[in-house]
């Protein structure tokens, strides 16, 4: 594999297959204790432990186990899984087989997002060829014990299947919805069996840790989250792109190498994330600090931070399911109160109520993205104080005191 760019994991040099050969030579429990012992964490925003995730499928009794790679990349800003996914192909495959291989799974899926459609015959292509080479099918690498094969299939552009059960549901032919958990995926997933949903750079980082051992994981990043992170930066910058750092890099040393000035605010995180204003621009990037799915959008001081949470509002009310009230009233609620900001005609009381309310989805919406809608509207409202005025006149009706 010719790697193009530079990082310390994902963008290192690694040679194609070594990884799996490695696997398939400590065995199936020498693969989970590696993956367990690296601290890998999912890399799609939640954190999840990959190791524990591995493990209770592993565990789990049947005969039918399935690896997905969640490729649904929605989130506004998040462009680094359509680089992966075109010039790391091989890498993200090996590491699905990998795990596969550790849990037991003989069917595997690569859930692609729907405006992604252009990269569905590179994947079928890359596929064709692994099977040609016994990396894929029966008896990988001419192990008879150890088969399995990918499947893609197309998503059709609804946000709320990045969520791991509205993935699996999608999958089965239904609606993506949110389902009730527990029963968590690693138990009862696809059709009921015990499934295994792994982002795409998480997947990634697989071949590494196997291959490169898990001192030299850990010695990347922080004490709490070994490795890196792949970021996608956009906005008001000279050098947008895709960018591999290691955890706890501070938000001042991506912007200086994305070439950004004047700036006055980072949304880290995508419209589910938080803006941060510049004096927390020394926070770090790690699941101790600054959590985040791979996006950083960048304002520079001419932007209107009230009106970019206005447009993140409206997404999210374009992209909710509909399912749970909390999301599916509160953030036309939100938008209202927005407006109201807007116009100078919010008063402190009305103001406080939409920040209950913010609260109230963040902790009773079913699925994340009714949990993290709000997010940008708390942010602003804390943060960007000099963007809006307050009412002096008390609104006759309140929220929760009409």
């Amino acid at each position: 594999m010719e790697n193009k760019r530079k990082g310390p994991v994902v963008f290192s040099e690694i040679k194609s297959i070594d990884a799996l050969k490695e696997a398939l030579r400590i065995g199936r429990v020498g693969v989970l204790d590696v993956v367990r012992d690296s601290n890998l964490k999912g890399r799609g925003g939640a954190g999840f432990p990959a190791g524990v995730k591995w493990n209770l499928a592993a565990s789990a009794n049947d005969d039918k186990k399935y690896i997905v790679c969640n490729a649904d990349e929605g989130e506004p800003g998040t462009f680094k899984d359509r680089v992966l996914l075109t010039e790391y192909t091989r890498l993200i495959f090996e590491g699905m087989i990998i795990a596969a291989y550790a849990i037991g799974a003989k069917k595997g899926f690569i859930y692609l997002r729907g405006e992604y459609r252009s990269i569905f015959p590179h994947l079928v292509n890359t596929m064709a060829e692994m099977r040609k080479e016994n990396l894929l099918g029966d008896g990988i690498l001419k192990n008879k014990d150890f088969s399995f094969d990918i499947e893609v299939r197309l998503g059709f552009g609804a946000y709320v299947c990045g969520e791991e059960t509205a993935l699996i549901e999608s999958l089965e032919g239904n609606r993506g919805e949110p389902r009730n958990r527990p029963p968590f995926p690693v138990y009862t997933g696809y059709n009921g069996h015990p499934t295994v949903v792994n982002n795409v750079e998480t997947l990634a980082n697989i071949p590494h840790i196997i291959l490169k051992g898990v001192k030299w994981f850990k010695s990347i990043g922080t004490e709490k989250s070994s490795g890196s992170k792949i970021i996608s930066v956009s906005g008001d910058c000279k050098k947008p792109g895709v960018y591999e750092v290691p955890f706890g890099t501070t938000v001042k040393s991506i912007l200086k190498i994305a070439a950004a000035s004047d700036t006055k605010a980072v949304q880290v995180g995508g419209a589910s994330g938080v803006c941060l204003p510049k004096s927390q621009f020394d926070r770090k990037i790690g699941f101790e600090d600054i959590s985040t799915g791979g996006s950083i959008i960048i304002f520079n001081s001419k932007r209107d931070m009230l009106d970019a949470a206005d447009n993140f509002l409206h997404f999210f009310q374009e992209e909710s399911c509909g399912q749970c009230t909390p999301c599916r009233e509160g953030i036309p609620v939100l938008i209202e109160g927005l407006e109201l900001l807007k116009r100078g005609e919010c008063d402190k009381k009305y103001l406080d109520d939409l920040l209950s309310l913010a609260e109230t989805m963040q902790l009773a919406s079913k699925c994340g993205l009714g949990q993290s809608a709000p997010n940008m509207f708390v942010s602003v409202v804390d943060n960007f104080k000099s963007e809006y005025k307050l009412s002096k006149n008390t609104r006759k009706e309140n929220l929760f005191h009409g």
